[in-house]
């Protein structure tokens, strides 16, 4: 895989345009706002500069980084035949399936949605191809974390698995492959302990930077569940949480308190404040 094209440029497009940028490949990233999309390209000329920093790459590796990342405005103005789009625009499923649909129109060889919870199945429906599309759901930041979460639709051939699989090795990614089932395995345990978590926080169990030293400490988990939250987004974690409830019953149903600081528009880092407080 040396052509590729990602859908949407928001922190995890970004992410999964660099991974691949980094490893070698001419990156297409597609991105109608020009704000966003200039956020993007100095995000990823950032990330290359810092990569050098630490020694992950030499000078002109990171120098060559940004050159491999074009700014496209529209999906239309993605070249025919890519190996590879990922689509990685916002958990709406209408929304995706428009794109999806314009992505397969570029006939890609292999088409890949990030979605943390949504069906592949479901996202499938009215693709010419089905077999060649999965979910390649990856995570957050996507240049340091080491999973990608294979999802394997109804429909999808035994080669798409296979090439995801030879993707994430060329971007240093180590995978599972599941079944498409609501939640996945990682968003359906990471949303559990998240969810219960807010409970806790909400019962006035301890603080959220106890809460979260817990988990740290106590089971090694690299970030506390609650900062986790404030980083995946308290909106989006409430939209997987309901989803879940829909198909997996009431032991998914988001706590009052998120419900809550979504509704007052307090989603996390990105708005400035959410469990922690980002305004600094």
């Amino acid at each position: 895989m040396k052509r590729i094209g990602v859908i949407g440029g928001g922190t995890m497009g970004i992410g999964v345009a660099y991974v691949f940028a980094a490893a070698g490949c001419e990156v297409a990233l597609v991105e109608p706002d020009q704000e966003q999309a200039t956020r993007a390209a100095e995000t990823i000329a950032r990330q290359a500069k810092r990569a050098e920093e630490k020694g992950k790459l030499d000078t002109t590796s990171a120098a060559v980084v940004p050159e491999r990342v074009r700014m496209l405005g529209a999906v239309t103005e993605l070249s025919p035949g890519l190996d590879l789009i990922v689509e990685a625009v916002p958990e709406r499923l209408a929304l995706k399936r428009d794109v999806l649909a314009e992505a397969q129109r570029r006939e890609p060889v292999m088409l890949a949605s990030n979605t943390s919870g949504l069906s592949i199945d479901a996202l499938a429906e009215g693709l010419d191809r089905p077999a060649d599309f999965l979910g390649m759901h990856f995570f957050n930041p996507v240049w340091s974390m080491p999973l990608l979460e294979i999802v394997r639709g109804a429909a999808t051939s035994d080669e798409s698995v296979d090439a995801a699989r030879a993707a994430a090795e060329l971007i240093g990614k180590q995978t599972i492959v599941v079944r498409d089932v609501p939640g996945f395995a990682t968003s359906r345990l990471g949303v559990a302990i998240g969810l219960e978590a807010i409970r806790m926080l909400e019962e006035g169990v301890a603080s959220a930077a106890d809460i979260d030293r817990a988990m740290e400490l106590g089971y090694r988990h690299p970030m506390g569940p609650l900062r986790l939250t404030d980083l995946v987004g308290l909106d989006v974690r409430l939209d997987i949480a309901r989803h879940l409830a829909e198909s997996h019953g009431p032991r998914f149903e988001p706590p009052r308190l998120l419900v809550d600081k979504v509704a007052a528009g307090e989603t996390g880092k990105k708005s400035g404040t959410g469990f922690y407080d980002w305004s600094s």
